[in-house]
């Protein structure tokens, strides 16, 4: 059961407020940290304080002010991470809020990105230009550009050629030492060492060090020609020359260890419009492995696997795909696969000479490639829709748990039965097996508690066996969702002594005093990544399939101004844990500050459910929450006022006018003696900037040269524009 958060130091705030510009963007209250704390990962803590960085001097500053006062400073933007670098218990800081810009270079070419924003919107400003980023992610419309390079984010089509390491162009980073380096200057590197002789001379000395010896070079060279996410980016070592450019590419995949990427510049990719896709179900996973190597060498741009225990979940969907119906899985896998071209002549030629080669499969059913756009989508949700299906059906109070492994090609049929033996003897009955097929990179999928001593144990037993199973195949623990604390205590066993004290010197080179993100990627705890994990107790079944992923995050719009739909449902969590404590102290100042930052700020749009994974509709159960606040009285008014809206609006503009023309002290008497009476909260106190009546609301027009759409909103006609 949780605790009451740790207090802040005292002067935290003054100190914190100091580093920033505006203070009111620094927070130590308990809602506000409590609610910080949850991320897509298992892991909680709650940070002391939460601060929105606004500029880079500003994010040096707070890790100066965090180094004084004796604290870990842990930086977010997404909170989609999975592993748990996202979370930490010193200072927070939000590098999201104020960090949304994009400037599209060279007709799109090259784009130059800060951090907080989405994968997605960065693609929508490439997509006019017929481009898009290298990395895919499955989270592109949560996963933010800061995510995407604290961990090296690669997705379903980019491998290991088209990734956030070997796209990225140049860097601009603060070091915890308040050092700014922008590798694009010409004398980057120059002013790296003018500023940081101890670095770059360490780096150097790194560099050799690691390319001298033959043992290293092999271990990072096997490592890195798969998927792989899992500690630092040696590879740097061997890839670059100059100190500058290692670093900027250890920075790829740090998870926010080393310092803070406050702009980069990427190299982009065609976007490939024409598109074929199949699903090929083959008997078992040994055949649906083999083939994998004549589609890749066919063109396939995308292969998918899904195992047998995936296509039984698929299979449940009320439109199950047409390749699925009425077959009896067994053993059986399925590989989705899918060639793209950027002309129509040159998909038909690639198609063409691929059909052959798919006749010859021992696939259980049709082999045919379809570019029907919606066959293609029904198709795409299967494999999407995985996530869906296990996460929504999973035992309440569970967590979704989903991990990704990269072994050689060669190995992928054996490590799959591995894990289906695994999944078996720990107790994991509802646990599903994809990914990546054409990288190696599997995902597996499965729920767990954390509520007793007992189920952490067994989830501690089937990991330690999971690691056994990937080293043995050579593997790596991580291939795209990093590092973070889940694999932390296993990165010196991947690497070997040598290389773990490569990472650890690297960390100190940079990172000498310990603040950033400690215990994230270096850890040497055995057992830290089984402490901190989270309790989900039922509250509302509405939202009790809440994974906490924050993919809802980017379509709120309050998600800046006071909580997010994730945040309004990990509170209703903390609360119900706070109670079960006996923390009423806890539970009474959370309750206290849901009222307002939860149910009565939410603009109940009920977007959130169009970007939920598992469909919980957030404003939905606000407006819900609000209804419960009223009697039957209330809402029968209510009701009245919504059926007459048009009335209700023009007689709200005639009082408001009214007032205008009234004597300002009269109305601002009569208000306060009507508020005084118990109607605080429907009537305002009148103040002289309040505004007159608006016009009437504009009627719709069609106008064929626009090129905009306009949503007129009802407080445009209830108010009149500010005058200017």
């Amino acid at each position: 059961m949780p605790t009451t958060p740790a207090a802040p130091p005292a002067g935290l705030a003054d100190l914190l407020a100091g580093c920033v510009a505006d203070p009111a963007r620094v927070t130590v209250d308990v809602p506000r940290r409590v609610a910080a704390a949850h991320d897509a990962s298992p892991y909680l803590f709650t940070p002391r304080a939460v601060v929105r960085a606004a500029t880079a001097a500003e994010v040096g500053a707070l890790m100066a002010g965090a180094r004084a006062a004796g604290l870990p400073l842990t930086l977010r933007s997404g909170g989609t991470s999975l592993s748990g670098q996202a979370g930490g218990d010193g200072v927070l800081v939000d590098v999201r809020s104020h960090w949304r810009s994009a400037e599209v270079l060279d007709d799109g070419r090259r784009i130059r990105l800060q951090p907080g924003l989405t994968v997605r919107q960065a693609n929508a400003r490439l997509a006019r230009y017929g481009r898009r980023l290298g990395p895919d992610p499955a989270s592109e419309s949560a996963c933010t550009i800061g995510g995407l390079v604290a961990n090296n984010s690669s997705g379903m089509n980019c491998g290991t050629r088209d990734n956030a390491y070997r796209t990225m162009e140049s860097l601009q980073f603060v070091l915890p030492s308040g050092t700014v380096v922008d590798t694009a200057a010409p004398d980057a590197d120059q002013a790296l060492r003018a500023r940081e002789p101890e670095l770059h001379a360490g780096l150097l000395r790194l560099r050799d060090r690691v390319r001298d010896s033959a043992a290293s070079r092999a271990t990072v060279e096997r490592l890195f020609s798969l998927k792989n996410t899992m500690g630092y980016g040696l590879n740097a070592f061997l890839d670059h020359t100059a100190p500058a450019d290692i670093l900027a590419h250890l920075m790829i995949g740090s998870e926010g260890t080393l310092g803070f990427v406050g702009e980069a510049v990427f190299r982009t990719v065609p976007l490939l419009p024409h598109a074929a896709t199949g699903l090929l179900v083959l008997p078992g996973l040994a055949e649906a492995t083999d083939a994998l190597p004549a589609l890749l060498a066919a063109g396939a741009r995308t292969a998918e696997l899904l195992d047998a225990a995936s296509l039984r979940v698929a299979q449940r969907s009320p439109d199950p795909v047409d390749a699925l119906r009425g077959l009896r899985v067994e053993q059986h896998a399925a590989l989705l696969v899918e060639f793209a071209e950027d002309s129509a002549a040159l998909l038909d030629e690639r198609t063409k000479a691929a059909q052959p080669m798919l006749d010859r499969l021992p696939a259980v059913g049709p082999t045919a490639l379809v570019r029907d756009p919606a066959v293609r989508a029904r198709l795409w949700h299967l494999r999407k829709g995985l996530y869906t299906a296990v996460a929504g059906a999973r035992r309440p109070g569970t967590t979704a748990l989903l991990e990704d492994i990269a072994v050689p090609m060669e190995r992928l049929t054996r490590t799959c039965d591995g894990l289906t033996g695994l999944f078996d003897r720990h107790g994991y009955q509802d646990a599903v097996i994809f990914g990546h097929a054409r990288d190696g990179n599997l995902h597996f999928m499965l729920t767990q508690a954390f509520d007793t001593p007992a189920e952490t144990e067994r989830y501690a037993r089937f990991t330690d066996a999971m690691v056994d199973l990937v080293l043995d195949a050579g593997g790596t623990l991580k291939a795209e969702h990093g590092t973070g604390r889940a694999m932390a205590p296993f990165v010196r066993r991947q690497y070997g002594d040598e290389l773990y004290d490569v990472m650890r010197e690297l960390k100190r080179l940079c990172d000498p005093h310990g603040v950033l993100n400690p215990g994230v990627l270096i850890e040497d705890d055995p057992a830290a990544h089984l402490r901190n994990l989270k309790s989900v107790p039922e509250v509302d079944p509405a939202v009790d399939a809440c994974v906490e992923c924050g993919y809802c995050e980017p379509v709120c719009p309050t998600a800046d101004a006071t909580t997010t739909p994730r945040q309004r449902i990990v509170l209703q969590r903390e609360i119900a844990l706070a109670a079960a404590a006996g923390d009423e102290e806890r539970r009474r100042a959370l309750e206290d500050d849901y009222a307002y930052a939860a149910v009565d700020s939410c603009a109940a749009d009920s977007l959130c459910v169009t970007a939920c994974p598992v469909v919980i509709d957030t404003g939905a159960v606000m407006k819900r929450l609000r209804a419960e606040r009223h009697g039957a009285l209330s809402q029968r008014t209510g009701n009245a006022v919504a059926r007459r809206w048009g009335s209700a609006v023009k007689g709200v503009r005639l009082a408001l006018n009214t007032a205008h023309a009234a004597p300002a002290p009269a109305v601002r008497a009569a208000t306060d003696a009507v508020r005084r009476l118990g109607a605080a909260e429907l009537v305002p106190a009148w103040t002289d900037d309040i505004p007159r009546g608006g016009p009437a609301r504009p009627a719709p027009r069609r106008p064929a040269d626009a090129r905009a759409v306009f949503f007129a909103a009802c407080i445009g006609s209830v108010f009149a524009p500010e005058a200017r």
